[in-house]
């Protein structure tokens, strides 16, 4: 049997269905019980734990034979990552009790980077449940493609797309989730020891591509403008963000470079989704 945290997600779901497709026991970690109905009704078993309590989460990784783990994303974090800190914390302590016999855990591309920014919260994650006594992976993922969601409406109503990402023909790994959570999947079925860091994309993309592939689907005329990035903090603080500064610094390492994956690109898992498939969902949906 497998825990899964964040079922109730884009990745976390695919995770389990991927899990449940190929004949694999799941149980749901929920937050509370009407969140794992649905998949008490797909045959899951449901764990109801908060990330913040360790106590909780020892139960619910008890007996497993792997563990999925999801750090909640935080967009507008305390200066000094206090939420993830305290789910990190919880999860290690119950990680460390529980003794599964693997663990997979979603980290980013970037996580390797000494420069302040939000994708830290992730380096946090990896330093501490790094040293656990068990097997773990961190599957760094790259952008997820699925951000284009903040792209559907401007690019429908009026054909420009504002872009925090620039040069608007600089190429940026990008990952569909779908990809993320079949691959999760696979590797909490693989056999292996220590650590070991897995990164995945599955296209390299620039803001210019983007725009041509809502111009395909869309079938209308759509095109990139770079957002100034002196505008960046105040525009993040009249969207409601308290520490938009995070943000900032991690655009700042795409834009600069410095975020980036730790090996070459042969050495990185491929996906197979493509963006015109993932805008065309996005699209649906809206």
């Amino acid at each position: 049997m497998f825990a899964i945290t964040g079922i109730t997600g884009q990745v976390g779901g695919t995770v389990a269905r991927a899990l449940i497709d190929n004949g694999q026991r799941v149980r749901a970690v929920v937050r509370n019980a009407e969140k794992g109905a649905a998949w008490a009704r797909k045959g899951c078993e449901v764990a109801v734990a908060d990330l913040y309590d360790a106590a909780a989460l020892k139960k619910a990784f008890a007996g497993v034979q792997g563990v999925f783990f999801l750090l909640p994303p935080v967009f507008d974090p305390s200066p000094d990552f206090n939420e993830a800190r305290r789910v990190i914390a919880a999860v290690r302590e119950a990680l460390e009790v529980a003794q599964p016999s693997k663990v997979v855990s979603l980290s980013t591309i970037g996580a390797q980077a000494l420069q302040p920014n939000l994708l830290q919260q992730h380096q946090l994650q990896e330093k501490s449940l790094g040293t656990l006594p068990l097997p773990i992976t961190f599957l760094r993922a790259a952008w997820f493609m699925e951000n284009a969601t903040w792209d559907v409406a401007p690019a429908r109503t009026t054909g420009v797309i504002p872009s925090f990402l620039y040069p608007l023909d600089k190429p940026v790994p990008m990952v569909a989730t779908e990809d993320i959570g079949c691959v999760a999947a696979e590797l909490l079925q693989e056999t292996w020891q220590g650590r070991r860091v897995v990164e995945l994309e599955g296209a390299r993309l620039s803001p210019n591509d983007i725009a041509a592939a809502f111009g395909r689907v869309l079938e209308r005329e759509v095109r990139t403008e770079a957002v100034p990035r002196a505008t960046w903090e105040a525009l993040f603080k009249s969207q409601g963000m308290k520490n938009p500064v995070p943000r900032a610094q991690m655009l700042d390492g795409f834009n600069e470079g410095w975020i980036d994956f730790e090996g070459d690109a042969s050495s990185t898992r491929k996906g197979t989704v493509s963006l015109d498939t993932v805008l065309q969902t996005l699209i649906a949906r809206a």
